[in-house]
């Protein structure tokens, strides 16, 4: 993994299947559970065990954080036993870009070695681009920018194990953390496995949508996105966000089932977004002068199911206008029209689709039709 220092990227992090909300979650506040247990881990009781926490320092808060020195590792959780991870506080002394990039968090499911989330701790976290501002939304929060907050839950069947590792070239000074688990006794058929999804590209590549989440087969749900872009300068301040998200089920080919009609349509907002967050929508960062934008979207109430496969992408478009997109020809930027919208004062709207021409004129063209213009771009 790269520290984050310049250039252009996507960073992603998409969560493909959560959990079915168990009885432990669902429940009733009044109900008593006699079956389950509650555990906290933390290094006053890394073992998480019975009657076994604060016992450094004659109890006298003995042990609350540690360092975390570069190239090195240290586990957060291992377990034994079914249980349901529900909570995740995190802090750090340093909490620059670079080291938000740099630490690696990983968690493991029923023993396995292979990860089922491997991703840097501050895109894990919701944090977009490695720029932290409070924020809450319903899987996450950062109250007052200084800590990492994750409520998702996540279900195992015969055992966890958490970790976190520096990649970096400096140590970290300090790192304090909580999890919360239940204990259960049984495990029920239909719980689902929470995986992590990681992605970025300094530079994305003309015409090709980018992929939020790869083709992953099995059953699951699609929980949802953080997304973090920073604008390419080429394109100068015209708008970035006219991709629409595609969402590939269930076997389909080269068309989706599920489809939108642009990036900050997707998350709730329109005609460009500004800073909001909501429960389950929102954008933590909109800076038009950096050209630095990160957003969010979970689908809590309205569930995205799939049953054999599933394939999330992006497309990398944007728009401006006629001599918006002239300048931008005459100063060498990579594009490719695809499309003009021009609307009436009467409200007449026409919609020329340039890619279905089978001569497609050139924005410069007498012929060519006026208004809003839609273009791939690379970010």
């Amino acid at each position: 993994m790269r520290t984050i220092n310049k250039g252009f990227y996507l960073c992603i992090l998409v969560f493909f299947l959560s959990n079915n909300p168990s009885s432990v979650f669902a429940q009733e506040l009044f109900k008593a559970q006699p079956q389950n247990d509650t555990r906290w881990f933390s290094f006053e009781n890394i073992h998480g065990e019975k009657g076994k926490g604060g016992m450094e320092n004659q109890g006298a808060k003995g042990h609350p954080d540690n360092s975390l020195p570069s190239g090195s590792s240290i586990t957060l959780l291992e377990t034994e036993g079914s249980g349901i991870i529900n909570r995740i506080w995190l802090t750090i002394r340093d909490r620059s870009p670079q080291m938000l990039r740099s630490l690696k968090i990983e968690m493991f499911w029923d023993g396995s070695e292979i990860p089922a989330v491997s991703v840097p701790l501050g895109d894990f976290f919701g944090v977009g681009l490695g720029k932290k501002v409070p924020f809450e939304n319903h899987l996450f929060s950062d109250p007052e920018g200084r800590s990492f907050n994750c409520f998702i839950p996540m279900p195992f069947k015969d055992g966890a194990k958490i970790t976190i590792t520096n990649e970096s070239e400096v140590g970290l000074s300090q790192i304090f953390y909580d999890i919360n688990i239940v204990k259960t006794e049984t495990w029920e058929k239909d719980n689902l496995y929470f995986h992590a999804y990681w992605n970025r590209e300094l530079e994305t590549e003309l015409g090709k949508d980018f992929k939020l989440l790869p083709k992953v087969q099995g059953e699951g749900r699609y929980l949802g996105t953080n997304i973090g872009i920073i604008a390419n300068p080429d394109y100068l301040d015209t708008w970035w966000g006219e991709g629409e998200v595609k969402m590939f089920l269930d076997g389909d080919g080269e068309v989706p089932t599920l489809v939108g009609s642009g990036t900050e349509d997707y998350i709730g907002s329109a005609w460009k977004q500004e800073i909001f967050t909501n429960q389950f929508q929102g954008c933590l960062i909109s800076d038009i002068n950096s050209g630095e934008y990160a957003f969010y979207r979970y689908h809590i109430p309205d569930p995205i199911m799939f049953h054999k496969d599933i394939e999330v992408t992006i497309q990398q478009i944007g728009g401006g206008g006629k001599e918006q997109i002239l300048e931008l020809i005459s100063n060498g930027a990579n594009l490719i029209p695809i499309s003009v919208t021009d609307i009436k004062p009467n409200g007449y709207r026409k919609f020329s689709k340039l890619l279905e021409l089978e001569n497609v004129p050139k924005v410069g063209d007498s012929d060519f039709p006026e208004g809003w213009i839609n273009y791939y771009r690379q970010d």
